[in-house]
């Protein structure tokens, strides 16, 4: 759409912030969400990710150099982020394809493990400016077994906070913001997820949480080619 790229960054966090609030609230009136995992993984998510783009991350070297090789900081990273999505997504894709789904309920995790794993996922999503959903919803079903409507539900949570939180940090943008462009592009992603919604009543949690991986599967092998073969 010909917006300038840093600008595009708070379009995105705009419209993903509206979309995934409105998610949110549907979560929290059909009891979806986990509210105790959003505490407790969610927010150490969220301080992670700020502290790894405020501190963290201006520590690394523009260009890395392994075994004789110089690799840019972008690529090295999106490549990370390549290889991690890749393994979340066959690990969600086994666990779909063999035995009974476990409810996310009976599942009792060290409250200290929780925040350790969340924290994780804030560094990654951290180092290479992307991931939300991708990160948050495997890391929800692979590790604490929670249904994939249960985990989708609690994602959208933390990042209608954590988009907010970043639109809050660009304020200074708004007076350059094409309104007509921005409300028009966040309508159709309503638009989308009410879709979504509709779709999501038809599927199994099982068939939900197989496509979600081959979804993620696809994306991580398509970046991995385009870092690595497409440059």
């Amino acid at each position: 759409m010909a917006v300038e790229p840093t600008l595009s960054t708070t379009y995105s966090l705009f419209a993903i912030g509206i979309t995934s609030l409105i998610g949110a609230v549907r979560g929290i009136i059909k009891k979806e969400a986990d509210l105790p995992k959003v505490l407790t993984f969610g927010v150490p998510s969220l301080i992670v990710v700020f502290i790894t783009r405020s501190f963290i991350l201006p520590l690394v070297p523009e260009v890395i150099h392994i075994a004789g090789y110089s690799f840019h900081q972008n690529v090295l990273l999106m490549i990370l982020f390549s290889f991690v999505m890749v393994a979340s997504s066959l690990s969600m894709i086994r666990s779909a394809k063999n035995g009974p789904e476990v409810p996310g309920g009976y599942v009792k995790t060290p409250i200290e493990v929780i925040v350790f794993q969340g924290a994780l996922v804030g560094l990654v999503t951290g180092l290479v400016g992307a991931g939300g959903g991708f990160l948050i919803i495997p890391a929800l079903v692979n590790f604490y077994h929670l249904p994939m409507r249960k985990a989708v539900a609690t994602s959208l949570i933390i990042i209608s906070i954590n988009s907010f939180f970043g639109v809050m940090g660009d304020l200074e943008k708004f007076e350059l913001f094409d309104w007509e462009l921005l409300l028009g592009y966040t309508g159709g992603t309503v638009f989308g997820i009410f879709i979504g919604f509709y779709l999501s009543e038809k599927i199994s949690n099982k068939n939900l949480k197989k496509g979600f991986g081959y979804m993620i599967l696809l994306v991580g092998v398509y970046i991995l080619i385009k870092e690595t073969l497409l440059r």
